[in-house]
């Protein structure tokens, strides 16, 4: 089922790309939009774990960086029969999680700073076999490329913009009897939306799932409840330090949505 959604994803994702580049530059933007699609399909399918983990600034931990943290992934991922994934630090305060990845094979789970601070050792444990329930229900794949390819959809919309305010769109208007303007405005509004809404029906479908899977896991349900109640509070207070196009595009990787709740937000 995984693969079948990974496939529409990729589809509809690309081709929000093509009609960006088509309104930003006509045939020949829709051309390059294309190749930049297979581009961003190819490289969100076999390297999408580095770009996330990238854009945090993610640091990978071995046993000796942190011995608890490498021990509870180490002995979760024993119980649940999976290859010891790659462990990552990230410098947010923002206290929350995500598991990234394309297969069992190469995933990996990231915490951020902030969440070492604030959960206890069972805590701790609970989220972090939420995530790995993600890799065994082959979640990460799915999740890791809508954040790309939507990411990317963002960042047009915001070169959109500065085309805007350069003139981009006048001598469509002028060639093609006006739309060009017009085109670039719905682009910057509808583009980001549209990537918005495709990431949010892919991504918390599978969160019950996981916290099932991560209970059952740990065997610890309690622990998992308590930390995502922490983990809820402390995010309203302490906000996700990163640039507006990047938290929208991977919010729903993490284990709890780590931007303030509004507006069409509230319906998912």
């Amino acid at each position: 089922m995984n693969t079948f959604r990974t496939t529409v994803l990729l589809a509809v994702l690309t081709a929000l790309l093509v009609w960006a580049g088509d309104l930003m530059g006509g045939r020949q933007g829709a051309l390059i939009a294309l190749i930049f699609a297979g581009g961003m399909n190819f490289f969100s399918y076999w390297f999408s774990d580095k770009m996330v983990i990238a854009m945090y600034q993610g640091q990978e931990i071995t046993a000796n960086d942190d011995p608890e943290l490498y021990g509870i992934v180490q002995d979760l991922a024993q119980r649940a029969g999976l290859p010891m994934p790659r462990v990552y630090i990230l410098p947010q305060d923002t206290p929350n999680a995500f598991a990234t990845g394309r297969n069992r094979q190469h995933a990996a789970v990231a915490v951020t700073q902030g969440i070492r601070r604030i959960l206890t050792k069972r805590e701790l444990a609970g989220v972090l076999g939420h995530e790995l329930t993600h890799v065994i229900n082959r979640d990460i794949l799915v999740s890791t490329i809508a954040a790309t390819l939507a990411g990317a959809i963002s960042y047009l919309a915001y070169m959109a913009q500065w085309a805007m305010i350069f003139g981009a769109g006048r001598d469509r208007d002028r060639d093609e009897g006006g739309g060009g303007v017009f085109g670039l405005l719905f682009m910057m509004i509808v583009a980001p939306l549209a990537a918005m809404l495709i990431q949010m029906a892919v991504s918390r479908s599978r969160e019950y799932g996981a916290d099932d899977g991560g209970a059952k896991i740990t065997g610890d349900p309690l622990a998992l409840a308590s930390a995502l109640r922490k983990l809820q509070m402390a995010s309203e207070n302490i906000p996700l330090q990163v640039n507006e196009a990047t938290a929208n595009a991977t919010a729903h990787l993490f284990i709890v949505n780590p931007l303030t709740l509004g507006g069409l937000r509230t319906l998912f």
